[in-house]
């Protein structure tokens, strides 16, 4: 776990010392404690307080498993950038901030990519096979790549915040984070402005040993999110894990609770032979029952309602079985109705599916419902005119023919 700064290391860092009191921004002065010999002195208990806030932020981006880049170009502070930073495995620029690393960055990638390509050349062979001359541009090539973008290799999105030091110097990516709403963390000193800034930490950006205090302190803030995030994804396969030996234990306990089954079964079995023995002696009793006269029923008063809501029901269901096995033989009997000049394979399924499948049908229904049906059904079939439709189906019901196919000669339906 990160130990918390102290004012005392900051204090012997340099950490409190301003720039000049002329080129201070006036939007610095919340965190200026005071003016001493012509230089601002920062206010190191709000750089510890700032210092803290950040240092959780970070550590919760990094437990999630985004990328947090880091920006240092300033002579001083690129050396130590770079190495606090890859001990914790994180992106960082310490040459030249190539333009539009994060607002074109599938250009970056590419650049990325074609280092790499270069890599798998010199793997496989071909990077041999080329000249002297080419061979010499390759490798120029490769090495400038690797200056400018071998830290950022492994970035392959967006990075999920980004560290700068000194925002004056790196307005650029400043303002290129700003545009992709990405979190900025940065030391901010007594010249430069706090306000683009999302995560301040009020900071002497010049001298090399305040630079190195507050990195080693942010980089054990973001060590800690990543230890964060490992104890969590081994505790999840550990979860996993139990999980199958669980699943895997189960089966065989299923096993041993079906083993008894088959003798359930025999049981079952030999009862049922002695329930059919029993049927025909019930039946005898019904019949007994139905021959006796009425008065009998009359006996028991508390049964006739009873009978009487049975006969209801009975009632009830009986016209829906007429219905469906109506409608069953309707589907079984139903006839080609694009025989009918003017009903093509769509209209014929839509007048089928209203129930009306048969030739007598359709010379049963009116023009006008059949119009409905169709409009119905699909807007597409609402030219079509079926005044004709119920002449032609009544021929067709009669089996006339000959006739139908005269008709339609001499006088055409609407054509689907």
């Amino acid at each position: 776990m990160a130990v918390k700064a102290e004012v005392k290391d900051l204090l012997e860092a340099g950490v409190h010392f301003g720039h000049l009191t002329r080129k201070w921004n006036p939007n610095m002065a919340p965190y200026i404690y005071m003016e001493r010999n012509g230089i601002h002195v920062i206010n190191l208990y709000k750089t510890v307080a700032k210092l803290d806030e950040a240092g959780e932020a970070l550590k919760k981006i990094a437990a999630s498993g985004r990328k947090i880049l880091f920006v240092a170009t300033k002579k001083q502070a690129k050396d130590i950038v770079a190495q606090k930073v890859a001990e914790v495995n994180m992106p960082y620029i310490t040459e030249r901030w190539p333009g539009g690393m994060l607002t074109n960055f599938v250009t970056i990638r590419r650049a990325v990519k074609k280092m790499a390509s270069i890599d798998r050349m010199k793997k496989d062979g071909t990077f041999n096979t080329l000249s002297k001359k080419e061979r010499l541009q390759v490798d120029r090539l490769r090495a400038k790549l690797e200056k400018n973008l071998g830290s950022i290799a492994d970035m392959t999105r967006l990075p999920g915040a980004l560290f700068v030091v000194d925002t004056m110097r790196e307005h650029i990516a400043v303002k290129e984070a700003q545009k992709l709403n990405i979190p900025i963390f940065a030391m901010v000193d007594t010249n430069s402005d706090p306000r683009p800034i999302d995560f301040v930490i009020p900071a002497n950006d010049d001298a090399s040993k305040s630079i190195e205090v507050i990195m080693s302190q942010v980089t054990q803030f973001v060590a800690d999110g990543l230890a964060e995030r490992k104890s969590e994804k081994s505790a999840e396969k550990e979860g996993r894990d139990a999980d199958t030996d669980v699943v895997e234990k189960a089966p065989a306990v299923a096993k041993t609770d079906k083993a008894p089954a088959p003798a359930k079964q025999t049981k079952e079995i030999e009862s049922e032979p002695v329930v059919e023995q029993e049927k025909p002696a019930e039946k005898q009793v019904k019949a007994e029952n139905a021959a006796e006269p009425e008065t009998v029923k009359s006996d028991s008063p508390v049964e006739q309602p009873k009978a009487a809501e049975k006969e209801q029901k009975e009632e009830k269901k009986a016209p829906a079985k007429k219905e469906a096995a109506a409608e069953k033989a309707t589907d079984s009997k139903a006839e080609d109705l694009t025989k009918i000049e003017g009903i093509g394979p769509k209209a014929a399924e839509a007048l089928t599916k209203a129930g009306v499948s048969t030739y007598s049908a359709l010379a049963g229904t009116k023009p006008d419902a059949i119009k409905e049906i169709l409009t119905e059904a699909s807007s597409r079939m609402a030219h079509l005119d079926p005044e004709s439709w119920p002449k032609q189906a009544k021929l067709a019901a009669d089996g006339k023919w000959e006739e139908l196919a005269e008709w339609q000669e001499k006088a055409k339906g609407g054509v689907e």
